[in-house]
């Protein structure tokens, strides 16, 4: 059990084989006590998911710093975040990079997220309250996270993204969940396996 941000970053993540330096400084930048519920305080750093509302859930620590790294964000990066929760990955992308647009499906979580996000001084984020499956965009994206999971390999999503893009996304194998990281080469998806994974499913 950790009782700190410092002993989270250091204990959980770092230790973890987490390296990338901007990766790290948005983990001590972005505390994950302003994301949890009010009962759940002192479990907020904690290696474990913690519950929200309507069922969903915030990811534990190291597994949101493992898909932030493998997204590979940047101040250049436009992002698309399916799957808002309570905003502590959006904040920590918002962080990282140029700009972010959010969607989440349940207004409960939506305006949850908008509210713990008010707490920092972000200006390049766009929250949606929608169904990120199906919505259209204007324009492609550098990157797409996705924290649900999904049935199969999201064809409509990947559309969205741009060539040479990343995305990372839970994808249901069985009975398994598979983080993965995917990039964009020729139009085309190029698969890297990252870990087995517990996510809500993506509907």
């Amino acid at each position: 059990m950790a009782h700190s941000l410092k002993e989270m970053v250091e204990n959980q993540i770092i230790s973890r084989g987490i390296k990338d330096p901007k990766v790290i400084e948005a983990l001590f930048k972005i505390d994950r006590a302003d994301f949890v519920l009010p009962e759940d305080i002192q479990f907020a750093y904690n290696d474990s998911p913690l519950s929200l509302v309507d069922g969903q859930t915030i990811s534990q620590p190291y597994i949101v710093a493992l898909m932030t790294e493998a997204l590979e964000t940047d101040k250049d990066k436009r992002v698309l975040e399916i799957g808002t929760g309570s905003g502590y990955q959006t904040a920590l992308l918002a962080y990282l990079s140029k700009e972010v647009v959010s969607v989440e499906r349940l207004k409960s979580l939506y305006e949850l997220a908008k509210k713990n996000l008010s707490k920092y001084p972000f200006k390049n984020v766009e929250l949606i309250l929608g169904n990120g499956k199906n919505i259209e965009f204007n324009e492609k994206f550098d990157r797409i996270m996705v924290t649900a999971a999904a049935s199969g390999f999201p064809e409509k999503l990947f559309e969205n993204l741009k060539e040479d893009g990343i995305m990372v996304i839970p994808i249901e194998q069985g009975f398994y969940q598979i983080l993965y990281k995917i990039k964009k080469v020729k139009g085309k998806p190029e698969f890297r396996q990252l870990c087995h994974v517990r996510f809500v499913p993506l509907v």
